[in-house]
């Protein structure tokens, strides 16, 4: 595997340097030129020329809680509009967050299991159960395809204010495409590496022009192979209509369903047998540490090994404008998702490798005796009230923004057994097509149900003193209850375990903005954030578990200063930012009592800086950089090499997209990511490697326009061709590798 010798990761702080260097000049003049146009000019009659947002570059995110422009939100919020993420060729919600620094699916599991669906990470703490679909809590482990999104909103820092309960770093809104008053309609058509076999379509039509009556369908199929892994397969196909009421008028009413139905072969991961830093399990085999690694496209499982998703969603929105002044709107969603999975897992811990000739690999097994199911069910039932007002006291002029949100969550996951037997796999040449035998699948009666209730009130004002401060302060209330059933097999006897919890969960956030010119802006933040036992669907009895129902919820708090500002007639947007998080109320065991305490206290801080929008009318650009500095203020040391700080989470990380076109007709593009090393977590996992590699990885992309009813684009990724670790499992038996160098030609229509 090619590595970056250096552990001081000279290229990241060379990149980060090169990135000032070009930005802070360019924002120095800048600044100064928009001063002097303050001062010279009335502000009556300041006029801005061109229109600021481009393919890249947003105005706003999409939620009412954020009532000004990205440029005068004191936050670190990040919008990655559908042009972005099209011109790349992304296909799922974890490709398209490779946007933004620092997020992504970097962790591969607990031991015999494997993470499906959207696994994000985002500044050190796992993301997945605060990823939102306008403004909406999504649940399920479901893998989001892109194809009905027009942008996706990345919030850092903590949300509670903004969403409730979820992660301390952040949260991703979805937000979905909706009937409009155009007629359009386009389709895309892909083909490329593994397979690779995708077909859109998207139709916008106007039903009734003088009543506001559109109707817009997206659908979606795809069946396609895995570059780097053999026989994985991803294959699913989706339908999502739209209906618009009133559209041209003030009460405005959007009827949107999604089913997506997926019938996925999962991917178990990769042997890290012969990876940097492996060594052997057994000291009394150290052969093993010199065994070469495996083909990284070897399939462990079977090929009778799946992953079923079946989602519905339905939506219905009323807005209504009783004034310019005054507006409401109210959201209610029913959606389901169903789970049903099988995978062969495997664990080549000393027990489990087999070297019955010492000096033949390629007599070497792995057994595959961690057979793993998922029999979930997932509802959630939601309604949503905001009201808007903007109203003067005196020189103060406000936007309040007020809400209700009454939300009922389900999950149930059923036991199974007669998962079947698979013989051990040759751990250099597994054969998927092995028979399984004794497999029935049946279900045993065992199962654990969450019933979640919450309650929501909240209020955010936004104060505008004079033209230059603006500040912001939110409060939000949740009443927090849920009810666990548990019913364990135990002897081949059901035994039932009721639990409970109940909480009220407080979190504010407050802010103060200062603008030194119309198109820059200075803040300082700060916000909370908690999530109490249980906010995931699940409880537990063990004491040293978080998720027992005995401890506080975790409590988190960031700071944050930053500035923000606009360039080249707005078209370009510059953003930097100092971050604190401190999460508390961690669960940890006292070295002398051996008792469990709420003692633990992790930190993340670092910077951030991005740049998204147009150098040029015929160029764009986004990127971003990340460095966090990541510790454990108060407990255990979590990572397997005793370094303090946090697991699967890069230190530095790097992001670059541009485009440019060369003709009307003929577009160029290409990208740069750059993810450090990730620490892997504790457990007494012998011999595995206790660290990743740091990585680049280099894509590029053209279109040529034929005709103005069809383009042609080229995606290649990773040109290079390097081979990295994408992500790692718990006890690093087991990691998922990258994609190598791979290809796909799309065919966008229009007509």
């Amino acid at each position: 595997m090619k590595t970056i010798t250096s552990r001081k990761h000279p290229q990241s702080r060379v990149m980060g340097t090169a990135l000032a260097a070009v930005l802070l000049p360019m924002a120095a003049h800048a600044n100064e030129a928009n001063n002097a146009a303050m001062e010279i000019a009335p502000r009556s009659k300041v006029e801005v020329v061109g229109k600021a947002e481009n393919a890249f570059k947003a105005e706003h995110a999409s939620s009412p809680k954020y009532t000004e422009k990205l440029i005068d939100t004191a936050q670190t919020v990040q919008v990655i509009k559908k042009e972005l993420f099209e011109q790349q060729g992304a296909l799922t919600l974890t490709e398209a967050l490779r946007n933004t620094p620092g997020v992504g699916a970097f962790f591969l599991g607990e031991n015999g299991n494997t993470n499906t669906g959207d696994a994000i990470f985002m500044r050190g703490f796992d993301t997945s159960g605060s990823i939102f679909v306008d403004g909406v809590r999504d649940i399920g482990s479901v893998s989001r395809d892109v194809f009905n999104l027009e942008q996706i909103d990345v919030l850092k820092g903590p949300a509670g204010t903004d969403t409730g309960r979820g992660s301390p770093t952040g949260s991703v809104n979805l937000v979905s495409k909706k009937a409009h008053m155009g007629q359009a309609a386009s389709a895309s058509l892909t083909g490329g590496s593994a397979s690779q076999k995708r077909v859109t379509g998207d139709l916008n039509t106007v039903l009734n022009a003088e009543r506001g009556i559109a109707l817009r369908l997206n659908v979606m199929a795809q069946d396609s192979g895995n570059p780097a892994r053999d026989v994985v397969n991803n294959k699913r196909w989706a339908v999502a209509p739209s209906l618009g009421f009133g559209l041209n008028g003030p009460t405005r009413v959007h009827l949107d369903y999604l089913h997506v139905d997926q019938d996925n072969v999962p991917d178990g991961g990769v042997s890290t047998v012969g990876l940097p830093g492996y060594t052997s399990p057994d000291p009394t085999r150290p052969f093993i540490s010199g065994a070469a690694p495996v083909d990284p496209k070897n399939f462990y499982g079977s090929e009778s090994d799946y992953d079923k998703v079946k989602a519905d969603m339905a939506t219905v929105r009323i807005e209504h404008e009783f004034a310019p002044t005054l507006r409401l709107s109210n959201v209610s969603r029913y959606g389901r998702t169903k789970q049903d999975y099988l995978l062969s897992s495997w664990l080549a811990n000393a027990a489990n490798l087999k070297t019955p000739v010492a000096t033949d690999s390629s007599s070497w097994t792995v057994a595959r005796s961690t057979r793993t199911v998922k029999d979930q069910e997932n509802k959630i039932l939601t309604n949503q009230t905001t009201l808007t007002a903007d109203f003067d006291t005196g020189t103060l002029r406000h936007t309040l923004v007020t809400g209700l949100e009454f939300v009922n969550e389900t999950q149930v996951t059923y036991g199974r057994t007669g998962l079947g037997t698979l013989p051990a796999a040759n751990l250099y040449r597994p054969n998927p097509r092995d028979p399984v035998s004794g497999m029935t699948m049946a279900r045993t009666g065992a199962f654990n149900e969450g019933d979640v209730d919450t309650q929501s009130l909240y209020a955010f004002d936004t104060i505008k003193f004079g033209e230059r401060w603006i500040f912001n302060g939110g409060v939000r209330v949740d009443r927090f209850r849920g009810d666990y059933n548990v019913v364990a097999l135990t002897n081949n006897v059901l035994v039932p375990t009721r639990f409970s919890v109940g909480r009220t969960l407080v979190n504010g956030k407050a802010s103060l903005l200062y603008k030194p010119s119309t198109n820059s802006s200075v803040y300082a933040m700060v916000a909370s954030s908690k999530q109490p036992p249980g906010a995931n669907l699940t409880v537990s009895g063990n004491l040293n578990n978080a998720q027992n129902p005995i401890y506080d919820p975790q409590a988190t708090r960031t700071y944050e200063l930053g500035g923000k500002l606009d360039l080249l007639r707005q078209k370009l947007a510059l953003s930097a930012a100092l971050f604190r998080t401190d999460v508390k109320n961690e669960v940890e065991q006292d070295p002398v009592d051996l008792q469990w305490y709420q003692t633990g206290h992790k930190r993340v801080q670092g910077i951030e800086l991005g740049a998204t929008g147009a150098l040029a009318s015929n160029w764009l650009v986004s990127a971003g950089y990340l460095y966090m500095d990541t510790s454990v203020e108060a407990g255990r040391m979590i990572t397997a090499n005793g370094e303090n700080s946090l697991t699967y989470t890069p230190k530095s990380s790097f992001t670059l997209w541009t485009s440019y076109d060369l003709t009307p007709d003929f577009k160029i593009g290409g990208g740069a990511r750059f993810s450090d090393e990730l620490k892997r977590g504790t457990d007494g996992a012998i011999g595995t490697p206790k660290y990743t590699e740091s990585y680049w990885v280099f894509d590029a992309m053209a279109s040529y326009r034929i005709s103005p009813n069809l383009d042609l684009r080229l995606n290649v990724y990773n040109l290079a061709d390097e081979r990295y670790v994408a992500s790692i499992n718990k006890s690093g038996y087991r990691y998922t590798p990258g994609a190598p160098r791979s290809a796909s030609l799309t065919a966008n229509f229009r007509f």
